[in-house]
């Protein structure tokens, strides 16, 4: 009785499959492959007769299947290449025919099997069910991705079509599980196939009925997943394959040897695909050879605006920056470089260790990056004749020295240079072509903008700050009318009442409390007070530093060395000033019992005046980014005023302030003045 039913079901499916067969050859609709799809109809009608005519463990129904699933892989060929992209041929070629290549293998071990010894046969047979298992689930995997690249413009009759292509190999899955798991298939399993076999050509013939366009659009997310699955279950199918040899030739240590060939190989694989060069290389081959464009522009735009918009307290937004351009081009660090002053500076860094780099670049790479807008790539300038000779001629020689160096990205805003980012070599080397140019152009003007976005908040930020300083001042500017009229009453009674006892202890009173609102209110406004604007004089340096060290003296020591007679154009007060800011940042940096040092000299017609301490020291993005900014401060109770009304005494008097700091090793800060000269001296004589 089942073998009735397993001839009469596969009967059926084989007229079914001829029947649709006959009418996709028919079809005029210049959209759909009708002659591949003809054929692989064609053979699965052929195969469901070879199984209702004789039997599916035959050898010419091995057969006969083999042909069948190598004309459904021609037709699932020509659907892949129905999206549009001029990628190679050779590729996807290459990945069906390694598939139809297994299959052809399985059918010949099949073929074996009837002609060897009968332990042998056996071994053929497992090893051809293991192969065509595998080929089943490589279908099952490349049919997942056909149905994910189909575009959304496309008819559902190739929605229909691709689902039951999708049923049709999940049945072939099916039934070899269990042939190789029971040793057989049994013959209630075979009708039940010939019912679905049937059920997938009404499928195909509901997507033939419906009209549409056949379009596909292939994602790469779909095609890098199906291809893992694909390696996956290729290593299964040899891990299989390969203890099963291991047991017929291992004997008596067959156990043992198949233990360790199971975590030796499990072992190498994980290894292998945690490599990054090896994720890197199959990811470029995979674009290369599948894709007409390197880039899946949707998915790298998302990815970047995503990186970009990450909130505040993940990591600053200039490293953001840096992290979203690398990401573009899986380059594994960068660095940014920002404007200072004619040149460029190091800024924030990704992943990169920016002691290696130089700390400053000249103004000729910042202008040429500003007036070009050219992307740099570092390779061709090192191999001599190659690259723009205007490229070769702003790129400094220390930046091509750096073979980690790779690509220089500018970003332009508004026809300035808003900053640079500098780029490492990703795992795996390769030219640029011009998608890479052109997706990093758009991307660096957009990081330009974010910059330039972030520099005027902070702008804003900077005035908000100033405008409540300025009101608070104006608070404080009324409290102290209040006791100056407060004092001037007293003064005026004490004309009258200086004799009377009780005024006079009234007026301490008085005076003691307006003494303490008076230190109240300087506190608040901590040391800004103007000084008096003179004109720059001869300045002997060592007086005013010794009057410095002997005002501190209680508090902490402070050592002296002056070089030779040091005279300085300055005003002396606020060259005093100055210096007292500076000694008492470094003070409150310094150890208790670690002296600062004050060092005087004159050299080329300059003077230099440096406060040193040994304290905690400043990072490079601090000095940067927040020392000479007011109301900036890295002391709980201060107003970052000192550093910056520093540089602004300087400034006033034609001189500078810079520094050198290590994190761990202390500051120097550098005070330098015009030297006075004979002349000078003899005419303030």
């Amino acid at each position: 009785m089942a073998a009735t039913v397993v001839l009469w079901t596969h009967a059926l499916a084989a007229m079914l499959f001829g029947a649709v067969a006959l009418w996709a050859f028919g079809r005029t609709e210049s959209g759909a492959p009708r002659g591949p799809l003809g054929v692989a109809l064609a053979m699965t009608a052929l195969w469901a007769l070879a199984v209702a005519g004789i039997g599916s463990a035959e050898m010419v129904t091995g057969l006969v299947e083999a042909a069948r699933n190598i004309a459904w892989f021609g037709f699932m060929l020509v659907l892949h290449r129905r999206d549009g992209a001029a990628r190679p041929r050779f590729a996807l070629a290459t990945v069906y025919g390694v598939v139809s290549l297994v299959t052809i293998v399985a059918a010949g071990l099949n073929l074996l099997a009837y002609a060897a010894a009968p332990l042998l046969a056996e071994q053929f047979v497992n090893a051809s069910v293991l192969l065509r298992m595998l080929v089943a689930v490589a279908a099952l995997v490349l049919t997942q991705a056909l149905h994910s690249a189909v575009a959304p413009s496309a008819s559902r009759g190739l929605r229909w079509i691709v689902l039951s292509l999708g049923a049709l190999w999940l049945i072939h899955l099916n039934m070899l599980g269990a042939a190789y798991l029971l040793g057989h298939l049994p013959v209630d399993l075979q009708a039940l196939r010939g019912l679905a076999m049937g059920v997938v050509a009404i499928g195909v013939a509901v997507g033939l009925q419906r009209k549409g366009e056949w379009t596909m659009q292939v994602s790469r997310t779909v095609a890098y997943q199906s291809l893992s699955l694909a390696g996956m279950g290729a290593y299964l199918a040899f891990v299989a394959l390969a203890t099963s040899a291991l047991a017929t030739v291992g004997g008596s240590h067959a156990r043992l040897l198949q233990t360790a060939f199971v975590f030796g190989s499990t072992a190498a694989v994980l290894t292998l695909i945690s490599s990054p060069w090896v994720r890197a290389w199959a990811k470029v081959k995979l674009a290369k050879h599948f894709f007409r464009h390197r880039y899946d522009y949707r998915a790298e735009w998302m990815r970047f605006t995503e990186t970009l918009g990450q909130p505040d307290g993940t990591a600053p937004l200039d490293e953001r920056i840096v992290k979203a351009i690398a990401d573009m081009t899986d380059s594994p660090a960068g660095i940014l470089l920002v404007p200072e002053g004619a040149g460029l500076a190091q800024g924030a860094s990704w992943n990169w260790d920016a002691a290696r780099l130089p700390l400053r670049f000249d103004a000729a790479l910042a202008q040429h990056l500003a007036e070009t807008g050219r992307i740099i790539e570092l390779d061709s300038l090192r191999e001599g004749d190659g690259g723009d000779a205007g490229d070769r001629a702003a790129v400094p020689a220390a930046l091509l020295a750096m073979g980690r160096a790779w690509v220089l990205v500018p970003l332009p805003h508004f026809g300035a240079l808003a900053g640079a980012i500098l780029l490492a070599r990703p795992p795996i080397n390769r030219p640029f072509d011009w998608e890479d140019f052109d997706l990093l152009k758009v991307a660096g003007r957009q990081a330009a903008s974010f910059l330039a976005e972030a520099r005027a908040q902070e702008a804003l930020a900077e005035a908000e700050r100033f405008e409540e300083f300025n009101r608070r001042f104006a608070f404080i500017l009324h409290d102290i009318k209040n006791l100056v009229s407060q004092l001037t009453l007293v003064a005026r009674n004490a004309e009258r009442h200086a004799d009377n006892p009780e005024f006079r202890a009234d007026m301490v009173a008085t005076l003691g409390d307006s003494v303490d609102r008076m230190n109240a209110l300087l506190a608040r406004l901590s040391q800004t007070n103007r000084v008096r604007a003179d004109a720059p004089q001869p300045v002997d340096v060592a007086p005013i530093l010794a009057r410095i060290a002997a005002g501190r003296r209680s508090q902490h020591p402070v050592a002296i060395e002056v070089f030779e007679p040091v005279v300085a154009l300055a005003d002396p007060v606020r060259l005093e000033q100055l210096i007292e800011h500076l000694v008492q940042n470094a003070i409150e940096a310094s150890a208790t019992g670690v002296p600062v040092q004050l060092v005087a000299r004159v050299a080329a017609g300059r003077v230099t005046i440096d406060v040193v301490d040994h304290g905690c020291g400043m990072s490079p993005a601090f000095v940067r980014d927040k020392l000479f900014k007011p109301f900036v401060s890295s002391k709980v109770d201060g107003f970052g005023i000192g550093a910056f009304e520093a540089r602004q005494l300087a400034a006033a008097m034609a001189g500078t302030v810079d520094v050198e700091s290590q994190e761990g090793s202390g500051s120097r800060f550098r005070v330098t003045l015009k030297a006075a000269q004979h002349r000078d001296v003899e005419q303030a004589a």
